[in-house]
């Protein structure tokens, strides 16, 4: 850091910072001396997992008379492929829906989104990540509860892309 407090950060500090953010795979550093404040967030493929899924439907009921004798059971119906898409934890940590527990969530079911649109928090180790969508579409199921632990890869939310 530069000696004198009123320099901004010089260029080779935030170099060095960055080249410790690939190093140790971390997606976020807050630096404050004085009144100097340094923010620095990776984004890109490895912010946000995205994986598709097959919602699975419920299988149908049949009203029957009589029910013949099975001699072996039915294989279920595949239901046809969902076009959702997940949003997964790319960390472990604890997950919030807002910035604070004053605040509303900053998605909830109906939600539309975009690849940038921050979707939640996840906290580790006192250092609370902003997770973006990184997909864009409408949030169609939210899969886990404020304040809830998440792992690595762990399903967040589901999507139906725009």
């Amino acid at each position: 850091m530069p000696e004198n407090p009123t320099e901004p950060f010089d260029v080779h500090t935030i170099h060095q910072l960055v080249r410790m953010m690939k190093k140790y795979d971390l997606t976020a550093i807050d630096l404050l001396e004085g009144e100097k404040k340094i923010r620095l967030r990776r984004r890109g493929p490895e912010s946000a997992m995205i994986h598709q899924v097959a919602v699975a439907a419920p299988a149908p009921v049949v009203a029957t008379t009589a029910a013949p004798p099975v001699s072996a059971p039915a294989a279920p119906a595949t239901p046809p492929p969902s076009t959702d898409l997940v949003i997964e934890s790319p960390m472990v940590g604890t997950y919030y829906a807002s910035s604070s527990p004053d605040s509303p969530p900053y998605v909830s079911v109906g939600t539309a989104v975009r690849v940038d649109s921050t979707v939640c928090v996840i906290e580790a180790m006192k250092v609370f990540t902003d997770i973006p969508a990184g997909i864009s579409g409408t949030v169609s199921e939210v899969l886990v509860k404020n304040g809830q632990p998440v792992e690595f890869g762990q399903p967040l939310f589901r999507v139906r892309p725009s």
